[in-house]
């Protein structure tokens, strides 16, 4: 088949376009803008743009279809062309259950956790030598590409996003999967860009459960109260399995697991992670993986990447985390603080998102950063330019935040300054954002 991806350069876009050069389909794309890791990726497998932008002429009657990407626009010039040729055009989550309608279907969906809690099944399945199909948005060690679809494979697992299909599909994005078997960890208002209130953001997953295939299977995080109210409300005839936290305890800065054959320890930490990895059992049981079998799989892993990682740092410990929104930011702060209750914590959280930088929504992350014992809140005035939205007063968000101490800065610079002395002291420094944190290197913490 030949495909065109309008917007190829996105993570999970240009996964799929070479998923799909891989097994022998012709691709083309199109990008207004290429960064790696795809941007080498697609130039390796020779299917990257042969110039930026959007060209009217890559549409063609030859195409057998067009993959249309989140970030493309309704007026889009080749998305036009497309339409006006009557080319069949698939959303992102629409071609992924095109591809997989035949399988069965395991979609992990909540606010939080959705990542890791997939790529701790993906790591159980390639541990135990279990071949199957995949979508998941973040690096997993041991994958070279994050989506996988083959003909040989009866099992798909997919990283369920409530976010918008496309410019011109807005619906959410997982309520196209339609699940035999389904996760949700959790429900915390986020996109308020789309989604302006609380109960229409808790509506999308209302919508997701029934889409369950009736005689599928429902697995929940019983301790979140909204997620608790949609399944005790839902209809679907299903089987429902809730779940906590695994047992565990934390001995000298170990996470051990508690199991029915003792005690095993853990590269991963935290409250939320061990909700994560009871989860993640649930469903191994379901794919046919026993749990002493999930936990021995478990012992190697890493987690997801930007998950709590461990960054090379000559002093002092750094973890980079994904949390952006007030529970992840909470969970975050929460997990380091108990994993190490003797070093200081100094925490960083960079406003990217648009609902971080809504003045509304800020309110939300009143003592989000309350485990540090220092807090640095960051934000590029840059993107608050690009999105169109007013300036924000460094006063309001330490009221926000529920902290007087709170420092607020926009610089890489101002960054580095602040953390030198952070570094010399042997701390502990956690960086949350889905963001760059206005450019920030990396590289900085292994001088």
């Amino acid at each position: 088949m030949n495909y065109h991806f309008i917007a190829i350069g996105g993570s999970a876009m240009h996964n799929l376009a070479l998923a799909l050069h891989d097994s022998g389909h012709q691709i083309t794309g199109s990008d207004d803008a290429l960064y790696d890791p795809a941007k080498t990726r697609l130039e390796k497998a020779g299917i990257a743009p042969k110039a930026l932008g959007y060209h009217p002429e890559n549409i063609h009657q030859g195409l057998d279809a067009v993959v249309l990407g989140m970030h493309a626009k309704a007026d889009n010039v080749e998305l036009k062309k497309a339409q006006e040729l009557g080319i069949t055009i698939y959303s992102y989550p629409e071609f992924v259950y095109e591809q997989s309608k035949h399988k069965t279907r395991v979609v992990i969906a909540g606010s939080h956790g959705k990542t890791t809690i997939t790529s701790m099944i993906l790591h159980a399945m390639h541990y135990h030598g279990k071949e199957i199909d995949y979508l998941v948005g973040a690096q997993l060690e041991g994958f070279d590409r994050m989506v996988r679809l083959s003909d040989g494979s009866d099992f798909i697992i997919i990283e369920g996003d409530e976010y918008l299909s496309s410019a011109i599909d807005r619906r959410s994005k997982f309520l196209w999967y339609q699940p035999n078997i389904a996760l949700v960890s959790g429900i915390a208002w986020d996109h308020i860009n789309v989604f302006n209130s609380e109960d229409i953001y808790v509506d999308q997953f209302r919508k997701f459960m029934n889409t369950i295939i009736p005689g599928g299977s429902l697995t929940y995080f019983e301790n979140d109260s909204k997620v608790r109210a949609l399944v005790e409300e839902l209809q679907v005839p299903i089987r429902k399995f809730p779940y906590v936290a695994a047992a565990h305890e934390v001995l000298a800065d170990q996470t051990m697991v508690h199991t029915e054959e003792g005690e095993l320890p853990l590269k991963i930490f935290g409250e939320h992670n061990m909700a994560n990895l009871e989860g993640a059992r649930w469903i191994c049981q379901q794919l046919g993986i026993e749990p002493m079998d999930f936990y021995e799989a478990m012992m190697s892993f890493k987690g997801a990447a930007k998950r709590l990682e461990r960054m090379p740092s000559s002093k002092g410990t750094v973890f980079k985390d994904f949390a952006h929104a007030p529970s992840k930011v909470r969970a975050t702060c929460s997990a380091v603080r108990h994993q190490f209750p003797n070093k200081k914590l100094h925490a960083v959280l960079e406003l990217h998102t648009f609902s971080s930088l809504t003045p509304a929504f800020i309110e939300h992350y009143k003592g989000a950063l309350s485990n540090a014992d220092t807090a640095v809140v960051m934000y590029d005035p840059e993107t608050l330019l690009k999105k169109g939205m007013a300036p924000l007063d460094p006063l309001f968000i330490q009221k926000a935040f529920d902290r007087d101490d709170l420092i607020v800065m926009h610089s890489a610079d101002a960054l580095r300054t602040h953390l030198e002395p952070c570094r010399e002291e042997n701390a502990l420094i956690l960086m949350m954002s889905s963001g760059t944190f206005a450019g920030f290197d990396f590289g900085y913490f292994q001088t």
